[in-house]
C-alpha cells in the first residue's frame, strides 16, 4: 500500500469524494458526532491530504495537514476505515506527515484514548483535555530537536 500526498487542487473529483466518504463513515456515522466535518480548511494554499489506498481500491486511511497562522502545522482528520485497523496505516500516514512537515512545531488535537500512539511520534500534551463533539480530547505539540 502506497503513501499519498496531495494538494487540494491535485486532487481528482473521484479520490475527493472517496477521502470526504472515509472521514464522514468515521467520525460522523461511526462516531456519532453531527458537526460540520467538512470546514472549509480543505482547500487552503498550505492544506496536505495524505492516505493510503487498499492495492486496486479506494483509501482506507487519511490525516490532513493544515498551516497554522504562526507556521506550525496541524495534523487533524486522521481516520482509518474500520476493516483496515490494526495493520500500523495510521502510524504510516503521521510518520509521512511529519516528514512532510519537516522541522517546523506540530499540533494536533488527540482523541484522549490515543495519547500513547501521538506521545510515539514526539508529542507531549500541552493542556487539559476538553470535550469535543462527546469525546475527550487533548491538545499535543511536537517541537523537532
Amino acid at each position: 500500500m502506497e503513501v499519498r500526498v496531495a494538494a487540494f487542487s491535485e486532487l481528482g473529483v473521484d479520490t475527493l469524494y472517496a477521502l470526504l466518504k472515509l472521514r464522514m463513515d468515521v467520525f460522523v456515522v461511526e462516531q456519532g458526532c453531527a458537526y460540520p466535518e467538512i470546514d472549509g480548511r480543505d482547500d487552503e494554499p498550505g492544506a496536505r491530504h495524505v492516505w493510503v489506498c487498499e492495492d486496486g481500491g479506494g483509501p482506507v486511511a487519511y490525516l490532513r495537514i493544515l498551516e497554522e497562522p504562526d507556521g506550525s502545522a496541524r495534523i487533524g482528520r486522521v481516520a482509518t476505515a474500520k476493516h483496515a485497523r490494526g495493520r500500523g496505516l495510521a502510524g504510516r500516514l503521521v510518520q509521512t506527515a511529519l516528514d512532510v512537515i519537516g522541522e517546523r512545531v506540530s499540533r494536533l488535537d488527540a482523541q484522549a484514548g490515543l495519547r500513547g500512539f501521538y506521545e510515539r511520534y514526539g508529542f507531549a500534551v500541552t493542556g487539559p483535555a476538553f470535550d469535543e463533539d462527546g469525546i475527550a480530547h487533548i491538545p499535543m505539540t511536537r517541537t523537532p530537536a
